[in-house]
Order: structure tokens, then sequence, then C-alpha cells
């Protein structure tokens, strides 16, 4: 064509983002346009099914597809988001293993960032509850249940031990209702392994604000979905829900205390932090698009879609947030870009939606497809055959069937995958010469040195300045960190040296929490940046301001 392919950048993998590359790389050739996705990571996972990996039905990366493989030609960024410039054009990525931002400039951009669970004024939940949106976190739950069966079992307190055995879900829609019977499944299936636990009773509750469980189905398929759970021993309580917990229990809106050791929220969720701040209009907490899924008042340049997006159909009907829907609302945004660049018909959104699916578990559903209301073992049936065909890829189908019928033949696993847990505040180990960080680094983190030295170097045309030598018992790092720039001096390990590095998070929640923690930092940084004595184990180290 003669000029330089435009950049499409998209923000975030789940089935609006991915399927928005995927559909760009079949109308736009590499000459056309060049295509970036930024996705916390490398897989996109399917989640209508991963309840099922609570219960071991289906494995771990079974319900994850590799972006790469499913979008050959997109440029795959893994970080976070941290800034959208839309006037400006510019999308500032989190750092890497390197201290420093990136930016990506676009002509086009697509945010589909989705939400996030949202505790405001929800004292105690941030603490306490499992959140569960990501493959992380249905691992974390799941071992997490292994954990307080394997503690309930040798726990001599009967209150202690029906704390332990007690599941309460917050939220009765799809997912809450999904968790819970994967999880009611799975409790029944294996206490017959511990001894003790064998003919003790287990409790699950799910909370629902609502009247009904399930309010995007029929009232006929809820009403019939409570009488499974409840047959099943699941409480359901109605017109109430999740206020406040702590670590021994959740309290409801009514006053109503449920004493637990697990609490898993599904409700309420909000727009990322990094949505939240930008600049553009907004109706209950999402962005407001048109119908041809272009952000307001940056009609052409920008798209929206997913959860993120407040989307209404060409008939006016607000848009659940479900995968077929977001899948269609990445058809239109596709076309509708390449019509902005080279020409042609654009689309308008007018999916109204097939029919929705829900399980049950343990051979149970309820479907409501093309008006046709069907429940029990023959929904269970259709929504096993539906979201297998619409899962992508022959590997990850023959894998998903492979694994359903193990988990009929044998028992479910019952084997704990730890992870290693990643400690905010660590040790690290130089070498002399060294860089520990250098000048322009974003601030990250405070160090403390244990042993050896290290050097603080200033570079200034093309030359480097020895600020200071800095030894065992002193600390840098927090200028940068305290007044939120980047490090203005270079730090180089002068002979071997043993390290306490304190992330910026950490440093900060210290800060807060402890006052004379935070008063003693100021006061250093004020001393460093007037030249002034510092009053520290630094002591008064240099006249110039350190990093």
């Amino acid at each position: 064509m003669g000029t330089d392919p435009k950049h499409i950048v998209i923000l975030g993998g789940g089935f609006a983002g991915v399927y928005t590359a995927r559909y760009l790389e079949k109308l736009l050739p590499p000459e056309q346009a060049s295509i970036t996705l930024v996705n916390r990571e490398n897989y996109w996972v399917y989640q209508p099914m991963l309840p099922e990996v609570i219960s071991g039905s289906i494995g771990l990366t079974n319900v994850v597809s590799p972006i790469r493989r499913f979008c050959p030609r997109t440029n795959l960024v893994m970080r976070d988001v941290e800034d959208i410039d839309l006037r400006n054009q510019v999308v500032t990525i989190s750092p890497g293993f390197l201290p420093r931002q990136l930016e990506l400039k676009y002509d086009r951009l697509v945010i589909a960032l989705g939400n996030v669970t949202n505790f405001y004024g929800m004292p105690g939940l941030i603490e306490n509850a499992l959140p569960f949106r990501t493959l992380a976190d249905a691992m974390v739950l799941r071992n997490h249940l292994i954990h307080v069966l394997e503690e309930a079992d040798v726990e001599e307190n009967p209150e202690q031990r029906r704390k332990l055995l007690t599941f309460v879900v917050g939220g009765g829609g799809f997912s809450g209702v999904e968790v819970m019977a994967e999880l009611n499944d799975f409790v029944h299936a294996v206490k017959k392994n511990y001894l003790r636990l064998r003919h003790e009773p287990h409790r699950c509750v799910i909370v629902q604000a609502g009247d009904r469980i399930l309010p995007e189905m029929s009232e006929h398929l809820a009403v019939f979905a409570q009488k499974i759970l409840r047959k099943r021993g699941v409480e359901i309580l109605l017109n109430d829900r999740l206020f406040s917990a702590t670590s021994e229990r959740a309290i409801l809106k009514s006053g109503t205390e449920i004493p637990c050791k697990t609490l898993i929220s599904t409700v309420p969720s909000a727009l990322p932090p990094v949505l939240q701040k930008l600049d553009c209009a907004k109706e209950r907490g999402r962005l407001v698009v048109n119908t041809a899924l272009e952000l307001k008042d940056w009609e052409g340049r920008v798209w929206a879609l997913g959860d993120c997006a407040s989307i209404k159909t060409v008939a006016g009907k607000a848009v659940p947030p479900t995968a077929q829907h977001a899948i269609r609302e990445a058809t239109a945004a596709a076309i509708n870009i390449a019509a902005s660049l080279r020409g042609g018909k654009r689309a308008e959104f007018a999916f109204e939606g097939l029919g929705t699916l829900g399980s049950l578990g343990h051979g149970a559903a309820v479907a409501q497809i093309f008006g046709i209301k069907l429940s029990g073992l023959v929904a269970w049936f259709l929504w096993r055959c539906i979201y297998l065909m619409k899962m992508p890829g022959w590997n990850r189908k023959i894998r998903i069937s492979t694994d359903w019928l193990l988990h009929m033949l044998f028992p479910p696993e019952l084997a704990q995958t730890k992870v290693a847990l990643e400690y905010g505040i660590k040790n690290q180990h130089f070498e002399g010469g060294d860089i520990v960080f250098r000048q322009g680094d974003l601030g990250d983190n405070v160090y403390v040195i244990q042993e050896g030295e290290c050097e603080v170097l200033r570079e200034k045309d093309g030359s480097q300045e020895l600020l200071a030598t800095l030894g065992r018992g002193e600390y840098f790092g927090e200028m940068a960190v305290l007044s939120d720039r980047t490090r203005n001096a270079t730090i180089r390990a002068r002979s071997a040296m043993n390290v306490l590095i304190i992330p910026k998070h950490d440093f900060n929640k210290l800060r807060e929490s402890v006052p004379a923690f935070g008063e003693a930092f100021s006061e250093l940084a004020k001393g460093r940046a007037v030249g002034g004595p510092a009053h520290s184990s630094i002591g008064a180290l240099s006249t110039q301001e350190l990093p």
C-alpha cells in the first residue's frame, strides 16, 4: 500500500479480546495492520468450564488455550495495563523483569479488560473471601478445600471441625451456583478418604441478594435448580447478602453470622482501576459505547467490549456479560476496525442471545435454548455437548472428553498441588560489579544492606559521579518510592552483597500501619533532599539527594 501498517492494540485476553484479535487476523493482512494484545497471562481461559477444575473433573490446564497458538499473528505482551492516554493514543504497560514501563502507541484501540472483584464497603472480605474469576483462583480454591479437609480430620474440637466443614458462596448467579455445585460434589466424593470425616456432615450455603438464584433464567428453571441443590444438602439464603467477614465467620446484611473457614465471593464487580480513572463517559460503572461498540467521544479510534462495557443491542436491550455475546461483540468490532482502516460496510451489534445453560453438577443442569426449557440429565448432557463443541481446537476437545470419562470411572484426585509462596519481603545476593538498579528505573523497592558494600553513582554528561558508599545496616531506594518518581542514581555492588528487599506495596503498608516507621523514612528523605543530617543508620551521607 505504500504506507506503514496501522497498529491495533487490544487490552484484555478474555473472550472479547482474544476473539477480536483472531478475527482481525483474518480480515487484515500483515501489510495493513499489526496487532498487539496485552494480557496478564499468556493463555485464554474457557470460563464456562472453570468450576469443573475445583472437583478435578477437568484437568487444570485443559480449560485454557495458549494465546500465541490461538492468535498466531498477534504480538502478545504479558503484562498489566497501568495507564491509557486516549488523547495521545498511548497505552502504558507495567514493568517486566527490569523496572521500566513500556509505552505502546496505537492507531486503533480495543478495551476488553473485563471487571474485577470489588469489596469496597465490605470490611474483611478482601482479606478473607476467596474470589473466583481466574485459573489461579480455581487452583487456590481447590488446594484450600483439600487443606481444610486435612485440618478437619485431625481437629479435636467439634465446633472448630464444623467451622472447617462449612463452605459459603456469596452470589447465586451462574458462577456462584456452578462453583457451589462442584464444591459440594467434590467434598461428598472425597470425605470417604478421611477416617474421621466419613460420617461427619458438611455444610454448604449460597447467599443470594435476590428472591431466587439464577436470575438470568426463567423462574421455572431457577426453582428447579433450587430444589436440586437443596435436595443435595445445599442451603440457599435468599434476600440477603454478604456484609463483612472475619477469619472465623461470614457476616450477612441481616445480621446472620455463619462460622466458616471457607468464604467464596463471585460478586460484586467493578471496572479495573485503570478504567475507573479513564476520562470517558460511564454508565453504571461501565464504559459507554454505541451499537458499533465505539467508545463515546472516541468513535473511529477506540472500541470497548465485554464485561467492562455498557452495551445495548439495536433493539435497546442491555447485553449480559456472557461468552456467546462477547464472541459476537468481537466479530462486530473487528469488522468495524477493518472498515475504519480500509473502508467498507460497518456492523452494528444486534445479537440478542441463543439461550442460557447452567450446570448443577452430578448429572443435572438447567437449559433455556431457543425458548425451549430443559432440566435434569438431558440439560446436563446438552450443556456438556454444546460447551465441548465450542471449545476451540481438537487437542482441548479430546483432553476434556478424556477427563470426563476418567472422572466417571475413577474417584476424584485428592493430591494437593502446593505452590511456593512468593513472600513480599525477600533476600537477594549481588556480586561485586552487579547493578542493583539504574538511574531512570521505576522506584519499586527499598533495599537494606545486610552484608557487603555498594556505590551510589549519578550519570551526568556521559560520565559517572560517585555520590556515596553504603555498607552494612544502611539502606537505599526509599527516595523514589516515597516521591513516586524514577531513580535519580545507579546503585552498583562494590563487593559481594546481601540485601533485604522491601517491595513498594509492603513498604507503604508499613508506613501506613506503623507511623514511627513512616516518619523515620520521611525525615531521612527530607534530610537527604536538603543535604541535612539524615536521622538513620546512614547518617549524613551526602549533600546530594540519593535515589
